[in-house]
């Protein structure tokens, strides 16, 4: 009889998720939040979860070689691995790039919920007409949505400049997917919409209710944030609680929810400011070509990522209560967002985890 049970329990801890009706799987686990005012953050082990050890260090060869600073990766919430290599460490700080849209559409999303904004509404109705250079009309149907999920219809071949001589038309709003940084303007419209600097309402709403630190740059009339590693980490892990902290609802579920779905027909892989894998086709920025099939076919379809020029990264995957940050320099060229080192990471990731 001994014998018999032992070999049930092997059994029965052997089958995947989707079979977990033998009755001998312990109660889930708890989703873990770190304390937002201590540098305490529990941690598992890689062989708690059964992954694979041995592919560790292949993927911190592959990770070092290819310019990374920092990675971390979060189970449940609680660390599973947190490296930082080619002399960068946990204190200091990096540039998020445009990883860090994500956090202007969270922000933007708080601001709607606390009623001082509507998404639907035009940006002209926040920071006041002439914004732009093209004409009122055109001007006036540009909404923060359209922000949001980068359909401005404004050009996004005259670079990074968001003065308005800069800021041009080729056609109308949210008839036209192209990934340009006009976005910061939703800065601009939370700022006046709550009667606050951007950088307070920011950090009251979203940066200290979650113990992230970290601060915004100006730069060239953008704005670009930068924390260490676990800040990035913090913020991954509330977008994959569908912002909720603990037992705090920062940002409205359904808000998250749209955020991190497909948003318009021009890009079924973008949502707001979140770019999406498993859809049927997508685009990349500077170019208006579709591309058939997943942005990176080896991960899993409901991921969703905040992608940094230069390989700036966070990964959420809700099917596996995954969060996985990659900061560093470019891990080959220079790249608005997405890269090659997406695909190979993911094939070293899942040798790792599966």
């Amino acid at each position: 009889m001994k014998k018999y049970t032992l070999l049930l329990i092997l059994f029965c801890f052997g089958i995947s998720c989707e079979e977990k009706d033998c009755g001998c799987h312990s109660p889930e686990e708890t989703m873990y939040f770190p304390p937002i005012d201590s540098s305490n953050w529990e941690t598992k082990s890689v062989t708690s979860l059964g992954w694979n050890q041995s592919q560790v260090q292949p993927l911190l060869d592959y990770l070092a070689e290819k310019n990374t600073k920092s990675f971390m990766v979060l189970h449940n919430g609680k660390i599973v691995m947190e490296y930082y290599l080619n002399g960068h460490s946990a204190s200091e700080i990096w540039y998020w790039a445009s990883a860090g849209k994500t956090l202007t559409a969270t922000v933007t999303g708080i601001a709607e919920f606390e009623g001082f904004l509507n998404i639907n509404n035009k940006v002209s109705d926040y920071i006041g007409t002439g914004w732009t250079s093209i004409p009122l009309a055109k001007e006036n149907l540009i909404t923060n949505k359209h922000l949001l999920t980068m359909t401005s219809g404004l050009n996004d071949a005259l670079g990074d400049d968001v003065s308005p001589t800069n800021l041009q038309y080729v056609s109308d709003a949210g008839t036209r997917w192209a990934y340009h940084n006009v976005y910061v303007k939703l800065q601009d419209v939370v700022a006046q919409a709550t009667n606050q600097t951007w950088n307070n309402y920011f950090n009251t709403k979203l940066r200290n209710k979650i113990g992230m630190s970290g601060f915004w740059l100006p730069l060239n009339g953008l704005s670009v944030y930068r924390s260490d590693t676990r800040s990035m980490a913090r913020f991954g892990l509330l977008a994959l609680n569908n912002g909720k902290w603990e037992n705090d609802q920062i940002v409205p579920i359904n808000y998250m929810q749209n955020a991190t779905t497909t948003s318009q027909s021009s890009n079924l892989a973008y949502g707001y400011l979140w770019w999406l894998n498993g859809k049927s086709s997508y685009r990349l920025p500077q170019t208006q070509f579709q591309f058939n099939g997943k942005i990176i076919p080896s991960a899993p379809d409901d991921m969703y990522c905040a992608l940094g020029k230069n390989d700036q990264k966070i990964y959420v995957v809700p099917s596996r209560k995954l969060v996985i940050v990659r900061m560093g320099n470019a891990a080959d060229a220079v790249n608005m967002a997405l890269s090659d080192f997406d695909e190979v990471l993911w094939e070293k990731i899942n040798a790792l985890i599966n």
